[in-house]
């Protein structure tokens, strides 16, 4: 590189670095989040924010689909939590989802909650069975409904249990403004936000929500992806609700 004044051996000295730093922000990310992903969280900012978009009660192909062509899109991943019964018939959304970098997890098979024992064989077992039998895998985070659990189902699970911290009650209305302002006054690094894949609103909430964030520097990945960022072994039976930075 020729010398062409002192100001510009300077500013072209501050793009290498520059460009050094983001590479050295880069490289440990890229096993976790790939390339495109990796750069898109350190670029143009100095500090990485991490949040994680979960969906529950799906697939349901009205509203899922055009959720999965918003997100491809975008880049970006979610953590869709599954019920038994609207599996078959979208089996296809399911691995499309898998194929596309998002995560699958169990939400239940009839949308009972885990409260009672049994409920692990009625509700965990036989969704847990139908995926592993489509993905051929048997690691399932889970999610229960309306997030309820005990001490004695957690103690029977062999998988972490994954709440939230930020829950905009899409359910109990349609107005996207609303739940797009909750989210956005709410979100922090290490959130696990909630929404439903099952209701139109909900996909116009979330991807304005991405929309948003993303100008904001946030950087999206799956619940999976937040325990390796953060450096974090989950724990079977334990409840997690978000993963700030340590």
């Amino acid at each position: 590189m020729a010398r062409d004044g002192n100001g510009i051996w300077k500013r072209a000295t501050a793009g290498t670095l520059a460009a050094l730093l983001v590479l050295a922000q880069t490289l440990p990310l890229l096993g976790l989040l790939g390339w495109d992903r990796a750069v898109q969280a350190v670029a143009g900012s100095g500090q990485v924010r991490y949040v994680a978009l979960t969906f529950d009660d799906g697939p349901r192909r009205k509203t899922t689909q055009p959720l999965l062509d918003g997100l491809a899109q975008r880049g970006v991943p979610a953590t869709f939590f599954l019920i038994g019964l609207k599996v078959e018939g979208n089996e296809d959304l399911i691995l499309r989802m898998i194929q596309e970098g998002h995560q699958v997890g169990v939400h239940a098979q009839n949308h009972e909650m885990l409260t009672t024992p049994g409920a692990i064989w009625t509700e965990v077992e036989p969704l847990r069975d139908t995926l592993s039998g489509l993905l051929g895998s048997a690691q399932f985070m889970v999610r229960p409904p309306y997030g309820k659990t005990t001490s004695e189902v957690r103690g029977q699970l062999d998988a972490p249990v994954i709440l939230w911290s930020v829950d905009p009650q899409d359910w109990a209305d349609t107005d996207t403004n609303r739940q797009v302002s909750h989210i956005l006054s709410q979100v922090e690094d290490g959130d696990i936000i909630l929404l439903h894949d099952v209701y139109p609103s909900s996909v116009d909430t979330a991807l304005q929500v991405v929309d948003e964030l993303l100008g904001q520097g946030f950087c999206f990945v799956t619940v999976e992806e937040l325990f390796a960022l953060r450096g974090i072994e989950p724990q079977p039976g334990k409840v997690y609700r978000c993963l700030p930075p340590q």
